[in-house]
């Protein structure tokens, strides 16, 4: 089974580690609405994100879910103050999404001409076994059908 996962630039910035295609990785999936990504990447493409990576507090005593890294992808896009706003607050600006697929993500990207760097678009699938002690090899968290 292949998953996307969202991974956000600061959760990897702040105490998160670097990964490439292939490896094997433990890591806290918590299922996402795709709405929440829809601005930053496409209704379209926000639809297929399948759970997002977390560790910063979310998912307390979520048993880590062990996956193969398959193909990693930046993901830039534009912020902007919407029209019509009546405060200050930047917010992605739809259609001006830019991915860039990389042999490695550790949190940081090249700077691109007017966009921002947001995250990275994992593909992955579960692995089973791996080297890590704190994995479950549980099976990825299911989306009420």
């Amino acid at each position: 089974m292949t998953l996307t996962i969202w991974v956000d630039d600061w959760q990897i910035q702040c105490c998160g580690e670097s990964f490439t295609p292939g490896d094997v990785v433990s890591w806290k999936l918590l299922e996402v609405d795709p709405e929440d990504y829809a601005d930053i990447v496409g209704s379209e493409r926000a639809r297929e994100i399948d759970f997002r990576e977390e560790h910063h507090g979310e998912g307390e005593g979520q048993d880590p879910t062990l996956v193969e890294v398959v193909s990693v992808a930046e993901v830039h896009c534009r912020y902007g103050v919407p029209q019509g706003a009546t405060d200050n607050m930047n917010c992605p600006v739809p259609g001006t999404t830019v991915l860039v697929p990389v042999d490695e993500a550790d949190g940081w990207a090249k700077a691109r001409p007017d966009v921002r760097f947001v995250g990275y678009l994992v593909t992955a699938r579960q692995a089973r076994g791996g080297n890590s002690d704190d994995a479950s090899g549980a099976e990825p968290p299911r989306s009420p059908s």
